[in-house]
This record gives C-alpha cells, sequence and structure tokens, in this order.
C-alpha cells in the first residue's frame, strides 16, 4: 500500500498542544488511478486507558471530568464520565495506565493486562489508544485520586456497580467510546458474569 500513497507537502496549521497538520498527497485509486487529496491530521501521540474492576463486589472504578469538545457539542455542562487515560509521553503503555490510575482514582494498580488497541478517530487523528483492564480492590487506594493541578485536572473518582455503569451505555447516559469498549470487553468476556 505505500507504493500507492505519494505525501507532496505538509504544512503545520498548529502547534500548541498536539500537532494539526495539512496535507497534501496522490493517492492510487482501487481502480488504479492517481488522485490528489487534501487532508488535516491531528496528532497528540498515542495514548492508553484502562477500566478498574472488582471480582468481588461487581464495581468499576471510573471518572468524571469537564470535556470542552463534548460541551461544544450536545453535552450540557461537559461533564464526561470515562475510564481513566493519558497519553503515553515517554513511557509504555503498561507504564502510562499504572500512572494514570494512581494519579486520576488514587489506586496503585499492578500487572495491568491489555486487552487490544485501536484508533479512535482515523478520519483526522493519528492516535492509537492502548487499551487495557485491571483488578483493584480497597487496600489498593493510596491516595484520593483527582488528577494533577499542574495538569489543570479536577477529576472525581466515581465507583459504580457494572450493571449500573452497563445501564447508562444503554440508556446513553455513558458515551465515552473507550469506556463503552472496555465495559463491553468486561460483559463479553464474562469477567464480571454473576453482576451483569
Amino acid at each position: 500500500m505505500k507504493d500507492n500513497i505519494k505525501v507532496k507537502e505538509t504544512a503545520v496549521l498548529s502547534s500548541n498542544w498536539g500537532i494539526l497538520n495539512e496535507i497534501t498527497f496522490e493517492i492510487r485509486t482501487r481502480n488504479g488511478r492517481w488522485e490528489k487529496q487534501v487532508r488535516e491530521s491531528y496528532d497528540t501521540g498515542d495514548g492508553a486507558t484502562v477500566l478498574l474492576y472488582n471480582k468481588t463486589t461487581g464495581k468499576v472504578i471510573l471518572t468524571r471530568q469537564f470535556r470542552l469538545p463534548t460541551y461544544l457539542n450536545c453535552n450540557p455542562g461537559g461533564i464526561l464520565t470515562e475510564a481513566c487515560a493519558g497519553l503515553l509521553e515517554q513511557d509504555s503503555p503498561e507504564e502510562c495506565v499504572i500512572k494514570e490510575a494512581r494519579e486520576e482514582t488514587g489506586y496503585s494498580i499492578s500487572n495491568p493486562q491489555k486487552v487490544f488497541e485501536a484508533y479512535m478517530s482515523p478520519g483526522s487523528v493519528t492516535e492509537i489508544m492502548h487499551f487495557f483492564i485491571a483488578e483493584y480492590s480497597k487496600d489498593q487506594k493510596v491516595g484520593e485520586g483527582g488528577g494533577l493541578e499542574e495538569e489543570q485536572e479536577d477529576i472525581e473518582v466515581v465507583e459504580l456497580d457494572f450493571k449500573e455503569a452497563w445501564n447508562r451505555v444503554e440508556t446513553g447516559k455513558l458515551k465515552d467510546a473507550k469506556t463503552i469498549m472496555l465495559l463491553q470487553h468486561l460483559k463479553l468476556k464474562k469477567i464480571l458474569q454473576d453482576f451483569h
């Protein structure tokens, strides 16, 4: 496929947080014809997310925080309930979710299990998200969570019954894609089957 793409020009439109590029390229279509296209691509780096679950209680740990893009698109208040996540920066995906779980939820997890990875918005964003699940128990609570003040994070930690979390998916109250995917993984693999 690489021989079917020719990047002609890349122009940086913005580089404040991530990098927004305008890319001019030629692509060979399925009928063999070369076609010129111009697209924008946003690069914030890759990320990782983890859903904490407790097999004994049937609960999951989620977070609630303000997300400006959702506020701008039909989410009054802009608050989103989601699994904790962060950008990899210099960390491996495993190191990232261990760090983010501690910062955002206050839980010190070990041995997170990677379940898959996915492009989250491939039409415009380069990010690959690495998805993990990890068991937690009350004795792993080492702090309050809430995120880092220097990153302007103001995160509420939410512990929900799995059944309630899944009900929020089905009723449209929980709209974060990565969280829906991880809850669905728990459901499909029957990890909390006694609590469905």
